[in-house]
């Protein structure tokens, strides 16, 4: 039987699916990922059938119909998520683990699921999802001292800022070449230690965060802050990581990244407030594009003309 390995091209993603194949080796799997943007991954293997097929946080929702395409090919479907998903496939071949909570992710499932077996992994892909507080309480077990969160901590931030751009040239690595070389260290720490790839991100990530900190927001009110950054390499790489740094900055406060893409729609992240994590799906799903969860959701091509309804939309939504 063949095997898929399919995955959101992000810190969660990666640290969810490499957490399985440390329990469950199937060198032999496929992967299927790429930039964190592009999540209609089901869409690529829709002829597939009879195959043994893992799905790591993408929505079900935006994937739905060749997820069901795929079932009634008589597929095996093991399909862990944190998104918004709707209605829930009944099949005897699908096996899910969806659950939308605001302080959880794709490799927090996985960790219950495995009961902590990879724990330090789990605490990776949270942080690289800014679930600090979830990452902080998850890594308790491991009596890790404050030197080594903050190193399970930065390499979440880094795993997770190598998964934005436009496509796989924006990105210092591909992220299933990022995998392959992450599946050799059962160890986070030793991976934080000993891998090259970790001193070329920390280095890229230092350049672009820089550089993304000279711009000042195009609105701020009591809502929140939206920020625009230009259409280059440089921005969509550290769209994500610089809409949770603003997050973190001020946590009372929602937070929309808006830049321009090729066709002069508006690539858009967005942050909940990090006090009151509800809200980013259902602004971006209002919109074409548009989805995400309650805590952090964006929109992949707004057309132009309706960038004023969104800042108007962004500031009512998170209205006190």
């Amino acid at each position: 039987m063949t095997s898929f390995d399919i995955f959101n091209g992000d810190a969660d993603g990666i640290c969810a699916l490499h957490q399985l194949r440390l329990h469950t080796p199937k060198p032999e799997a496929r992967l299927i990922t790429g930039v964190k943007r592009d999540i209609r991954l089901l869409d690529r293997i829709a002829q597939v059938a009879d195959s043994d097929i893992t799905v790591l946080d993408i929505s079900m929702d935006q994937n739905r119909d060749a997820l069901l395409a795929l079932l009634k090919q008589g597929n095996t479907i093991f399909y862990v998520d944190h998104h918004f998903s709707g209605d829930i496939p009944n099949s005897p071949l699908l096996d899910a683990h969806i659950d939308p909570a605001p302080q959880t992710c794709t490799s927090l499932i996985v960790d219950r699921l495995l009961k902590g077996k990879y724990r330090g992994w789990a605490v990776v892909g949270a942080f690289g999802d800014n679930l600090d507080e979830a990452a902080q309480k998850a890594a308790q077990p491991l009596h890790l001292n404050n030197d080594e969160l903050s190193r399970l901590q930065e390499t979440g931030i880094l795993l997770n800022y190598n998964g934005y751009g436009a496509n796989q040239d924006d990105l210092f690595i591909p992220p299933d070449q990022l995998f392959s070389q992450i599946r050799q260290f059962d160890d986070p720490l030793l991976f934080h230690a000993q891998s090259p790839i970790l001193q070329t991100l920390r280095q890229g990530y230092q350049d672009d965060m820089d550089r993304a900190g000279t711009y000042s927001p195009i609105q701020e009110n009591s809502s929140g802050r939206v920020f625009e950054l230009p259409g280059a390499s440089w921005s969509r790489r550290v769209a994500g990581v610089f809409a949770n740094t603003l997050a973190r900055e001020q946590p009372k406060l929602a937070h929309a990244l808006l830049m321009p893409n090729d066709d002069d729609s508006l690539r858009i992240s967005v942050r909940a407030p990090l006090n009151r994590r509800h809200g980013a799906d259902e602004l971006c799903r209002r919109f074409p594009t548009g989805g995400g969860r309650a805590a952090a959701a964006g929109i992949n091509q707004l057309p132009p003309e309706q960038k004023d309804a969104f800042l108007a939309a962004f500031s009512d939504q998170f209205s006190a």
